[in-house]
């Protein structure tokens, strides 16, 4: 059946965004706000490796678009080394606190109108506040792959973020809009409130005769940022950092300690793997999206052979059920429930020498618990949502527990082929990998090709949803399989996923950012 309730009678139907590929021999960086991709590139620049470039990356994209990511957060990263061909995985994934009370969390009826849809829990104290904070593990991961992979000094890889911080970044039209889709509860914060807002409203950009776009400069954070780079990662866990910072979270009525924190570690790890076509996928394993959609792509194989050089109703049609199939078994085992954007960014980077990071970091909800400490700058996680409150669920609320994460980053390696690629938008991430691999491997499309190409979303075994901008024909023979609903690719709402990809074919760098979100960019060195 096609649904079309999801079109706004308000935006054109013709309208078009593209971006072109960037393409350089000495490396390029995609990531989903201009200046962190910048970041990376100086460090390429400057002679750093990818991983390198990543990490400034990351750091950078914390301050460029806090709401999305920070050093409060977590993620994953998987690294290609080039000359062997080995992939690892760092994972960086939260935990929640070990002083975390269940008793705490008591259903109130109703839904939570954030992410999952979960039942409604007192005073929403699972999505936003102190209590919804899990334990921060992004600088711990970025200093494992440093020590592992980095040629750089450490801190010349954190400075340029706390410079960022230092100055501020522009506040676009953009930036206005996803600080007023949060203002009620970032005016409830006083450490938020300050940062974000002015007077009790968002900064806005004004006409060009106003001059200059406003800044927002964030000089705690800054010292926060140059105190790890000066004096390494550990004060963000057992220093200054970490004793500024908990204490602003107890004040808060937080769990979060001094002992979760001393106790972080992130892990390095082999990579869950398929063998698919001519290419051999690689994704971090256990308890995030990439073995959902290897396991999709491994249904998709054995029941689906594409032709042309582009998908046909029919290939969408096999995509969406052995997505189906996927989600029916990840809901049932791993505790997720319903469909939900989020706060997730997503950078990937090649160099010059066909190294290859895939790195993914989040505060999972847009600002993540909504809570800013006022000492250190930071911007917390509200890593507790990812855990349904029903005490009987697979994945309840529960202290020093794991949370399970949708983010998907992989790397596709084929002959003379490697593609790096990760997105950002919650379940959406697992479907938006899915086909823009599938465009590549299975219909040759180029990067730029694959990047502008409509997808289709199946967040969950229920529903699809389409792009709009498909042929007529071939979204009404997909309806004859599937309930399918129209929905425009917009940079707000999310419904298609934020992707950033890189890919090495033949010696050719290239890389590829989102289209329509405004911000992300690919740049080459």
């Amino acid at each position: 059946m096609l649904r079309h309730h999801a079109l706004s009678e308000n935006l054109s139907r013709v309208a078009e965004t593209r971006k072109a590929v960037a393409r350089s021999a000495g490396g390029v960086v995609a990531a989903h706000h201009r200046v962190a991709a910048q970041a990376g590139v100086q460090v390429l620049r400057d002679g750093g490796n990818a991983v390198d470039a990543a990490i400034a990356t990351g750091f950078a994209a914390g301050v460029a678009e806090p709401w999305m990511s920070g050093i409060g957060g977590i993620g994953v990263m998987l690294v290609r080394e080039a000359q062997s061909g080995r992939i690892s995985v760092i994972d960086f994934g939260a935990r929640s606190p070990q002083g975390l009370d269940p008793a705490d969390f008591p259903m109130i009826g109703g839904a939570d109108s954030d992410l999952f849809g979960w039942p409604m829990v007192v005073e929403n104290r699972n999505v936003v506040g102190a209590k919804a904070i899990a334990v921060p593990a992004m600088v711990a991961g970025h200093a494992l792959a440093h020590e592992r992979f980095g040629s750089k000094p450490w801190a010349d890889l954190v400075m340029p973020a706390a410079e960022i911080a230092q100055a501020g970044v522009d506040v676009d039209w953009y930036a206005t809009l996803i600080i007023a889709g949060a203002m009620s509860d970032l005016l409830r914060d006083p450490g938020c409130a300050e940062h974000f807002l002015r007077a009790g409203a968002p900064v806005a950009q004004g006409a060009a005769s106003a001059g200059a776009p406003p800044r927002m400069p964030w000089p705690a954070l800054a010292r926060t940022l140059r105190s790890i780079a000066q004096d390494g990662p550990a004060t963000f866990y057992t220093g200054a950092v970490a004793r500024a910072l908990i204490g602003d979270i107890a004040a808060l009525g937080g769990y979060l300690s001094m002992d979760d924190l001393a106790a972080v570690r992130a892990q390095a790890c082999e990579p869950a793997t398929l063998r698919y076509r001519e290419y051999d996928i690689a994704v971090a394993p256990e308890l995030n999206g990439g073995p959902t959609m290897i396991e999709a792509m491994a249904t998709l194989q054995d029941d689906h052979k594409p032709t042309g050089t582009a998908p046909d109703a029919a290939m969408f049609s096999a995509i969406a059920s052995a997505l189906k199939k996927a989600w029916t078994r990840r809901l049932a085992e791993m505790g997720d429930r319903t469909p939900h954007p989020s706060s997730t960014t997503n950078f990937s980077v090649v160099d010059g020498e066909g190294n290859i990071v895939v790195c993914t970091q989040t505060l999972l909800s847009l600002f993540g618990a909504r809570v800013l400490s006022p000492e250190t700058g930071i911007l917390m996680n509200n890593g507790i949502n990812w855990f349904d409150p029903r005490p009987d669920a697979v994945n309840t609320i529960g202290p020093g527990k794991r949370v399970l994460a949708n983010y998907c980053p992989a790397i596709a390696v084929g002959d003379d082929d490697v593609i790096g690629l990760g997105g950002s938008g919650g379940r959406k991430i697992i479907p938006a990998m899915m086909n823009l691999l599938c465009f590549m491997i299975d219909h040759g499309m180029s990067l730029e090709e694959a990047m502008h190409h409509p997808r289709i979303d199946v967040s969950g075994p229920d529903n699809v949803v389409a792009d709009a901008r498909l042929p007529a024909a071939l979204l009404g023979e997909l309806a004859g399989h599937h309930d399918v609903t129209l929905a425009e690719r917009l940079p707000y709402p999310n419904n298609f996923t934020t992707a950033s990809v890189v890919r090495r074919e033949a010696g050719v760098n290239e890389g590829g950012a989102e289209p329509v979100q405004p911000t992300a960019e690919a740049i080459g060195v």
